[in-house]
């Protein structure tokens, strides 16, 4: 396997006032093709920072990340927007769908910014739809989806690109708990087909179907476990 990212000494400080905030330190780790890895750790501890990162939605403040064997610092602005949007499939708590918009149009959004063709991007989003089980709810907007079926619709909206990295941020933390294990089938489902995926979660028991765990206090990588549950 090749790896996909690879952090060396990355680091992220914030200046509030006269103050130093080091939300991040010290952090290194290599990510393989193909991995399934969760991120744990209290509020506070870095987690949401560390994902910012790794979406090229923030840069560190000290350090590199590699991700596909780029370095990010070097990238220019359209080269970070066209990786946000090619090679990494974002997954958030809050679904942020478009809510006066059907459930395939809010999947097809990426494509229209990658310059897909308006038939091929509706075959595309339907068959990401038909992915998470909800080829029957196309038509149906985000207010007449339940909270499982809006957070798979946001999932089929991170692989229609078939990005090389999924971020998922506490992707079941709005969800009730058997809503919740539906979501972890689709993602071990994933993982089966060769996705890569980085979770941040809470849940010790979601993050136990990863492969490897990542626990994080104070900005740091305190320890690393290999789950004995991996998918």
């Amino acid at each position: 396997m090749a790896a996909i990212i690879e952090v060396r000494d990355l680091a992220k400080t914030y200046e509030v006032g006269n103050e130093k905030i080091h939300a991040l330190k010290n952090i290194n780790f290599v990510v393989e093709r193909g991995e399934f890895i969760a991120i744990m750790g209290q509020s506070g501890s870095g987690k949401s920072t560390l994902m910012n990162l790794l979406g090229c939605l923030d840069t560190p403040s000290e350090g590199k990340y590699f991700i596909n064997g780029k370095e990010v610092s070097s990238l220019s602005e359209d080269e970070l927007a066209y990786i946000r949007n090619k090679e990494i499939g974002f997954i958030f708590q809050v679904f942020h769908l478009l809510p006066r918009s059907t459930a395939l149009h809010n999947v097809e959004l990426p494509l229209i910014y990658s310059g897909i063709k308006k038939a091929a991007r509706l075959d595309i989003a339907s068959k990401a739809l038909g992915t998470v089980e909800l080829s029957d709810r196309m038509a149906h907007r985000p207010n007449e989806l339940s909270g499982g079926q809006r957070q798979r619709v946001a999932i089929a909206r991170a692989l229609v690109n078939k990005p090389s990295l999924i971020l998922a941020d506490e992707p079941t933390g709005n969800l009730d708990s058997k809503t919740g294990e539906e979501i972890v089938g689709i993602f071990k489902g994933l993982h089966r087909q060769g996705n890569t995926i980085i979770m941040v979660t809470h849940n010790q028991e979601l993050a136990n179907f990863t492969q490897r765990i990542f626990y994080l206090k104070d900005g740091e990588i305190i320890r690393e476990e290999r789950s004995g549950r991996s998918t």
